[in-house]
C-alpha cells in the first residue's frame, strides 16, 4: 500500500467534503418530500411522471452549456450560486405552502429551477475534485464522497423527508432550503482558485461544446459507459416516476406510510455505505469490468422486483443490494472519468457523458408515467427491469484491458498540450477498438 492510500485528503477536501454532505441531505429530503406532497394533489401516474420530467429535464437541455461554463468559470463560484438559488427556490415554495397554496403547476414550476442549479451543481462539482485532490487519490477520495453522498441523499434524507411531511408539507421543503444554505456557508470557507487556465486563441462556448462532445465520441471506453448509464437511468426513472404510487397509501399493493416509506428508500444507502468502503477492494480483487458487471446486475433486479413481490422486506433487501452495486459503479466510472480526462476538458466531457448519462431520465419519467397510466404499475417496472438488463452489452467494451490501455494512454499524455492528451486517448482508443470484444 502506498503512502498516498493512507495520507490525508487535506482539509479542502474536508470542507467540499462537508458542502456536500449537508447538499446531498437537502437532496434526499427534498426528492421524498415533493413526490409525497404531490400525491397529495393528485393520484395519476401520468401527473407524477411529469414532476419527473420537470426534475431531470434540464439534464438534457443544460449539460453541455454547463460543462462549457465550469471550464470557463470558477467552479466553487458556481457551485456557491446553484446551492443558493436551490435555497431560495425552496424557501419560497416552503412560504406559498405554508399561506395554504395548493397547486402542482408550482411544484412543476420549482422543480424545474431547482433542476437547472442541479446540473450547474453536480457538472462543476464532480469537475472540481481534481483540483482538491491529487489525482492518485481521486479514487479514495470518490470513495469518502460517495459514501457521504449516500448517507445524506439516501440514509438520513428520506426518512427525514417522510417524518416532516407527516408535520407539514412547508416544513418538508423549508429544511432543504435551510441545508442548502448552510452547504453555501460550507463551501465559502474552501479557499483557493477554482478556474482552468486556459491556453491558446479564445473560443466561444460553442467551440468549447463542440470539443468536449469530439473528446467523449472518440473515447470508446467513456461514451460506452456514458450511454450504459443512460440506459440504466432511464429505467430508473421509468420505476421511480411512479414507485410513490405503488408503496404509499392503505390502498396501494406495499400499503406504506409516508414515513416508512422514506425508510424504504434508504435501504439502499446502506448498501452504499457499504459499497463506498468496499468499493477499491472490489475493483482490485475481481477487477473493474467484473464490478461493473455486478452493477449490472443489481439495477435490473432493482427495477422488476416491485413486479414480482409486494412484500415491503424483500423490496428493501434488494434496494440494499442494489445500494452497493450502484455505489461500486460510481466510483469505478467517476474515478475512470476523472483519471483519463485532461483537467482542461474535464468540466466539458463530465457534462457530455451526464448527458448521455443522465439526459434520458425525462424519458424515462415520462414513460413510466404513460405505461403506468395506460397499463398499470407492474409492466412499468417489466419493461424497466428490459431495458436495464441491455446495459449488459457495454461490458462487450468496457474491459479491464480496455481500462488499462485508456489509463495508459492518459498518464503518457499528462506532460503534454491538452490537445495533444486528447489525441493520445483518441490512438489509444483505436487501438482498444481494433481487439476482440471480451477480452479482459
Amino acid at each position: 500500500m502506498g503512502r498516498h492510500d493512507t495520507a490525508p485528503l487535506g482539509p479542502r477536501f474536508v470542507r467540499v467534503l462537508t458542502a456536500t454532505g449537508l447538499s446531498n441531505l437537502a437532496d434526499g429530503v427534498s426528492k421524498v418530500a415533493v413526490p409525497l406532497v404531490a400525491v397529495r394533489f393528485t393520484d395519476s401516474p401520468l401527473a407524477l411522471g411529469g414532476l419527473g420530467v420537470a426534475m431531470t429535464l434540464p439534464w438534457l437541455l443544460l449539460s453541455l452549456p454547463a460543462g462549457a461554463l465550469a471550464d470557463r468559470l470558477d467552479r466553487r463560484r458556481i457551485m456557491l450560486a446553484a446551492n443558493g438559488a436551490r435555497a431560495l427556490v425552496a424557501g419560497l415554495l416552503a412560504v406559498v405552502l405554508a399561506a395554504g397554496v395548493e397547486s402542482i403547476a408550482l411544484l412543476y414550476a420549482a422543480a424545474l429551477l431547482a433542476g437547472i442549479a442541479e446540473v450547474l451543481y453536480d457538472t462543476s462539482s464532480q469537475s472540481i475534485l481534481p483540483q482538491v485532490v491529487r489525482r492518485p487519490d481521486l479514487p479514495r477520495a470518490n470513495a469518502r464522497l460517495y459514501g457521504v453522498e449516500m448517507v445524506a441523499n439516501q440514509f438520513a434524507g428520506p426518512p427525514l423527508g417522510g417524518l416532516l411531511v407527516g408535520v407539514a408539507a412547508a416544513l418538508a421543503l423549508g429544511a432543504p432550503a435551510a441545508l442548502w444554505a448552510l452547504a453555501v456557508v460550507a463551501l465559502a470557507s474552501v479557499r483557493g482558485e477554482f478556474r482552468v487556465a486556459r491556453t491558446g486563441p479564445t473560443t466561444t462556448v460553442r467551440a468549447d461544446i463542440g470539443e468536449g462532445l469530439r473528446y467523449l465520441a472518440r473515447h470508446r471506453v467513456l461514451r460506452t459507459l456514458a450511454a450504459m448509464t443512460g440506459l440504466a437511468n432511464l429505467a430508473s426513472s421509468m420505476v421511480f416516476a411512479v414507485f410513490v404510487l405503488f408503496a404509499v397509501g392503505p390502498s396501494s399493493p406495499l400499503g406504506l406510510t409516508d414515513a416508512t416509506y422514506g425508510i424504504l428508500l434508504a435501504t439502499t444507502s446502506v448498501g452504499a455505505v457499504l459499497g463506498s468502503l468496499l468499493a477499491t477492494r472490489v475493483a482490485a480483487t475481481f477487477g473493474r469490468a467484473a464490478s461493473l458487471a455486478f452493477g449490472v446486475v443489481t439495477f435490473t433486479v432493482m427495477a422488476g422486483t416491485p413486479a414480482v413481490t409486494t412484500n415491503p422486506w424483500v423490496v428493501g433487501a434488494v434496494f440494499l443490494v442494489s445500494g452497493l452495486g450502484v455505489m461500486v459503479w460510481n466510483v469505478i466510472a467517476v474515478s475512470l472519468r476523472q483519471q483519463v480526462t485532461p483537467d482542461a476538458l474535464l468540466g466539458r466531457t463530465n457534462a457530455c457523458y451526464r448527458l448521455l448519462a443522465w439526459g434520458l431520465q425525462p424519458v424515462g419519467a415520462f414513460l413510466g408515467g404513460v405505461i403506468g397510466q395506460a397499463f398499470g404499475l407492474r409492466p412499468v417496472f417489466v419493461v424497466a427491469a428490459s431495458l436495464s438488463a441491455l446495459t449488459a452489452l457495454g461490458l462487450l467494451v468496457v474491459t479491464n484491458r480496455a481500462i488499462a490501455d485508456a489509463e495508459a494512454a492518459a498518464e503518457a499524455g499528462a506532460q503534454a498540450e491538452p490537445g495533444a492528451a486528447a489525441a493520445v486517448g483518441s490512438d489509444a482508443e483505436a487501438t482498444v477498438a481494433s481487439r476482440e470484444p471480451g477480452e479482459g
